[in-house]
């Protein structure tokens, strides 16, 4: 039985430039859910995670509802899964099905926003929740969603940092090789130093556990 794993769901970091469809109130939402996240997931101390992704999905909840915008419902969506990758066991499994709605809803708001990021997301959902009858994990339908991810932001650090860990547990691993090669030189995001850098550091330790 698979569970949500925390470090994978840091989800979702999949960051990019807001689209100009944001006002400049949902733009400056955006950036500090974003910076939020970051200081969260790899800040603060683990016991403590929990609450705080809850209070910043409380705030994504309150942006969402002033905004409904796709790259606001896409962050969303990425906290609402961490705060479960947190939470753990199966009191997570409200918190990813309300993760994957928010994940939709972005898609069919706007599927390109964030260059795909809602399907990178949801992607790495699909394959790390548990099965029916306890979940909706389905590995072909994330690898699909991974896959048009990679379509609409081939070379992006997410997206080929979590098909990499994808195709890795389903122990094929010369294509993971190639998508966590891709993963390590991928663009630097403008203003997103510190999540390429944490991410990077994630690639690196998936590429150590290649088998000899």
């Amino acid at each position: 039985m698979r569970f949500l794993r925390s470090t994978s769901l840091a989800l979702l970091t999949l960051l990019s430039l807001p689209a100009f469809a944001l006002s400049p109130t949902g733009q400056e939402r955006l950036q500090h859910l974003q910076n939020r996240w970051v200081e969260v997931n790899y800040e603060v101390p683990e016991k403590q995670r929990e609450e705080a992704f809850a209070a910043l999905a409380k705030e994504a909840d309150e942006a969402v509802a002033s905004e409904k915008a796709a790259e606001l419902l896409i962050w969303r969506g990425i906290i609402q899964s961490c705060w479960a990758g947190a939470k753990g066991g199966l009191g997570a499994l409200d918190l990813v099905k309300q993760a994957k709605d928010s994940l939709e809803q972005a898609i069919a708001l706007d599927p390109k926003a964030l260059e795909g990021s809602a399907y990178t997301s949801l992607g790495s959902l699909y394959y790390q929740v548990p099965m029916w009858p306890l979940s909706f994990g389905d590995d072909d339908k994330a690898e699909a969603l991974l896959k048009q991810a990679l379509a609409i932001n081939p070379r992006g650090i997410d997206p080929n940092y979590f098909y990499g860990d994808f195709l890795m547990q389903d122990k094929r691993y010369v294509e993971a090789r190639i998508a966590l090669e891709k993963a390590m030189i991928a663009p630097p995001r403008p203003q997103r130093a510190s999540a390429d850098s944490h991410r990077r550091e994630e690639v690196k330790k998936l590429l150590s556990q290649f088998p000899k």
